[in-house]
């Protein structure tokens, strides 16, 4: 049995120590002096008592010392705080709270925005056991069961976010927190839908008494954007007048205006040019509803991909497949010409495809070389009389004699291979990796698709012999090698680089990532505000897009309750202090010391 398991405070134990400097005053107090009167000598026996031990004895004579120790322990044992469990009876008030903080709180009325409202009404709701739920992209849990002041820090600390809610998940959690007889007050303006009654519905049906609290005021002529699509580069923005008026915006993204007219309910799109490095698109004069009046644009400085293909028989499918990927730049040259100069920077991608060893220079292999030392990619494809020598450590394998139709293995997951089906090919070269990792392989283990890196850039070898494959037929070959082109240059597309508000960013490690609300350090983070996100040297973007989140106008509800009991009893095990009996011990021992003193005559 543990010592907490007795006492409060077992550290108050410490005090016994105070009956060393006791004892050792007992023992080193002199010993009286003797002095003998013949008149009573012949009371005394002649043989006298020795002890062999006589301070042990000294110490059994002594009934004061232990009083005084009884005292010491006594005291001791107060400060520890002894308890026996007890079982107590108390009545319970418990509320949850569900406090919605999705991006329709956002809409301001009057210098104040409804998330205010509602966290201020929130306050009012405290009870002394109070659990708060938030209406966020995660319907996450502030506080479970905790104390008055606990709710009020929690409600302190919850802020809106930019990123669409789902009131139904929570108030099914905040019933899963509620316990017997426990008010459930729900504190949104219940935009967007009504599929939250289902779960009212159901808390109700247990029991539990909810209150509902509409913030509502504001919106009424909301005009927001709702889509944002990309091709090339272009974005193509959609905007819906959700009010009962017509309408005109300006919509403007860098240097590049448009104007829209829109009749209530009404949705127009607009093309505009992605600047480079992105920017803000803007719809003007703003309303009550700020967060959808913006949509944010990530690119990169460079958006063109530029790419040399060197080859001295022109594959046309897959320079027709590299053409239709809008940022690539292609350029085609056939060996021995010279590599065209690429200007101040060197070729993002250096892709090789049937080229003649007798026809391959040294300055040909040198642009592979230097597009890896800029952080770009080489691809070299499979073929029968690949110069091997000429490609090195370029070529991912080592090749060992041809090979017709076998069977493939299913591919690794991997983002150039997702969703795409390959082919097995009626000729391939055989052999071994000699680095990186392979993603499509035959079923003896010849690499088919491989992808390493090398030299600060990424390396691909595709392993399908052009005249021996069927995939070039394939709808799927120009996605597999926009993949590629994109992935070897270290470019991510413009949507992979503008999210949503709600969805989360991932990165491979631990790093630095500065958000629309500062800067954090993590593996991950979830956009719940519109806005930018740099990490790793790449910036994304993230805006609300969401129509329904936009109707900001909800239909009033009655604020009804089921008016049943919100208190229970409950019965728990309490410690019992035994302090006052420990303490009334303490002023026994120190009558009892008195009552010796005084019957020895000390008093």
């Amino acid at each position: 049995m543990a010592l907490s398991d007795v006492f409060l405070s077992p550290l108050g134990l410490a005090a016994i120590v105070a009956a060393v400097p006791v004892i050792l005053l007992y023992l080193v107090r002199p010993d009286p002096r003797r002095v003998t009167l013949p008149t009573i000598r012949f009371l005394t026996d002649s043989d006298g008592t020795s002890s062999s031990t006589p301070l042990l004895e000294r110490l059994k004579r002594s009934a004061l010392l232990l009083l005084q120790l009884l005292a010491i322990v006594l005291f001791a044992t107060a400060l520890a705080t002894p308890y026996v469990p007890v079982s107590e009876s108390e009545t319970v008030e418990e509320t949850v709270l569900v406090v919605d903080a999705s991006a329709s709180m956002n809409v301001e009325s009057g210098g104040t925005t409804r998330f205010d409202r509602a966290v201020s009404a929130a306050r009012e709701e405290t009870t002394s056991t109070t659990s708060v739920v938030v209406v966020d992209g995660r319907s996450s849990i502030a506080l479970r069961t905790g104390t008055r002041g606990d709710a009020a820090d929690a409600l302190s600390d919850l802020r809106a976010t930019d990123a669409p809610g789902d009131l139904r998940t929570a108030i099914s959690r905040g019933a899963s927190l509620a316990g017997e007889n426990a008010r459930i007050v729900v504190l949104s303006d219940f935009a967007g839908g009504v599929d939250w009654e289902t779960a009212v519905r159901s808390a109700r049906a247990r029991g539990l008494t909810v209150d509902l609290r509409q913030f509502d005021r504001g919106g009424e002529n909301n005009v927001g954007i709702v889509d944002r699509e990309f091709s090339g580069e272009e974005v193509t923005v959609s905007v819906q007048n959700f009010g009962t008026e017509d309408v005109t915006r300006r919509v403007s993204l860098g240097e590049a205006r448009e104007r829209v007219a829109l009749a209530p309910g009404d949705v127009r799109s607009v093309t505009l040019p992605v600047p480079a490095g992105g920017g803000e698109i803007r719809l003007s004069p703003g309303d009550s509803f700020p967060v959808d009046d913006a949509a944010y644009v990530a690119a990169p400085e460079d958006a063109a991909v530029d790419v040399l293909l060197v080859t001295n028989d022109e594959n046309r499918y897959l320079t027709t497949a590299l053409s239709v990927i809008d940022p690539v730049e292609l350029t085609v040259v056939a060996p021995p010409d010279s590599v065209p100069d690429p200007g101040e920077d060197a070729y993002d991608v250096v892709l090789y495809s049937n080229v003649d060893a007798d026809a391959i220079r040294e300055a040909h292999v040198a642009a592979g070389r230097d597009a890896l030392a800029a952080g770009g990619g080489v691809g070299i494809q499979a073929d029968g009389s690949m110069p091997v020598d000429a490609y090195g450590d370029l070529l991912l394998l080592a090749p060992d004699g041809m090979g017709t139709n076998p069977s493939l293995a299913t591919p690794v997951a991997d983002d150039l291979t997702r969703d795409i089906s390959f082919p097995p090919p009626e000729r391939y070269v055989r052999g071994d990796l000699r680095s990186g990792r392979a993603l499509v392989s035959t079923a003896d283990g010849t690499p088919i698709v491989a992808t390493g890196e090398q030299d600060g850039g990424q390396v691909l070898y595709y392993g399908y012999v052009e005249s021996g494959s069927s995939f070039k037929y394939d709808f799927e070959y120009p996605i597999f090698w926009k993949r590629s082109v994109y992935a070897l240059a270290d470019r991510q597309s413009l949507p992979e680089l503008n999210r949503e508000t709600g969805e989360r960013l991932s990165f491979g490690n631990e790093t630095v990532i500065d958000t629309p609300r500062g800067q954090v350090t993590a593996s991950s983070v979830d956009t719940a505000d519109a806005g930018f996100y740099d990490a790793d040297g790449t910036r994304y973007s993230a805006s609300l897009l969401d129509p329904a989140e936009s109707a900001v106008s909800a239909t009033a509800i009655e604020a009804e309750a089921d008016g049943g009991p919100t208190t229970r009893e409950e019965e728990r095990t309490a410690p019992g202090p035994l302090t006052r009996w420990v303490a009334l011990g303490i002023v026994a021992v120190a009558l009892g010391e008195v009552a010796f003193l005084r019957q020895r005559g000390d008093l």
